[in-house]
């Protein structure tokens, strides 16, 4: 492995993680077009890149936020296997449609999201949030997952973004709660992903895997120690300033 590509995947990490960490963000939004560009790498092996690394760093992610008490397991599960099913569901009927990609679906909606966290930050309390019915919020959250789920299985991406989305805006969360919730379902959502392209393509290259998976996790543990210590205000600004930024970082790879 040559140090060009030790650094390529370090930096792919560095914006994974620090999506991940403050924003709940799928590192394959960061780390796949950068080594597809960068490196040249088959994108099917690169998703798979990705999705290993955020296996981890949205594991570590969501323990932080639970370790602060800024994660809702119990609508967390209910979405998750809701999303699992309604994601192969959506890639099913991809399959049977030709030219059902989306282009930079996952890309724009990251940095419109970032502009609204800017704009409009998400400044919802604990205690509001809460108050929403117990029943009523996991009816929201099957709702929400076959919605996230079926769109993220026709278009191939956008599930972190998708998932902070609904979280903050449909049923009510905090932003610290949601970003915890939203990497807690990655991290199982990112294990199936990855299992399941190593199965089919095989093993990627190994060089590059063990870079992206300890960059992106190093830098999503920072990026959620950090967040967890934040006042709301602070973190919606920095959240969206990354989202942005990360959005038109993408862009760029993609277009210059």
């Amino acid at each position: 492995m040559s140090v060009f590509e030790v650094i390529v995947c370090f930096i792919a990490g560095i914006a994974a993680g620090l999506g991940t960490g403050f924003a709940g963000m799928s590192a394959a939004a960061a780390i796949s077009p950068i080594l597809i560009t960068f490196l040249g790498m088959p994108a099917y092996e690169a998703v798979g890149i990705a999705l290993a690394s955020d296996v981890l760093a949205s594991g570590v992610s969501a323990y932080t936020y639970g370790k602060n008490k800024n994660l809702d397991v119990k609508n967390g599960l209910v979405m998750m296997v809701t999303v699992l099913i309604f994601t192969s569901i959506g890639s099913f009927v991809a399959s049977r449609v030709p030219n059902t990609t989306m282009g930079n679906f996952s890309v724009i909606m990251t940095m419109v999201l970032g502009v609204k966290f800017i704009v409009k930050p998400v400044m919802t309390t604990k205690e509001k949030m809460e108050a929403v019915a117990p029943k009523e919020r996991i009816v929201k959250s099957i709702l929400c997952g076959m919605m996230i789920g079926f769109i993220c299985g026709f278009v191939g991406a956008g599930g972190g973004m998708m998932m902070l989305l609904v979280l903050t805006t449909v049923l009510g969360y905090e932003l610290k709660t949601a970003v915890g919730t939203s990497v807690f379902v990655m991290a199982f959502t990112a294990f199936t992903g990855a299992v399941s392209h190593f199965a089919i393509d095989g093993m990627p290259d190994m060089g590059c895997l063990i870079v992206c998976v300890l960059s992106t996790l190093l830098w999503a543990r920072v990026a959620a120690k950090i967040a967890n210590k934040s006042n709301p205000l602070t973190l919606n600004r920095v959240t969206g300033v990354i989202l942005v930024l990360i959005g038109v970082a993408i862009l760029g790879v993609n277009y210059l």
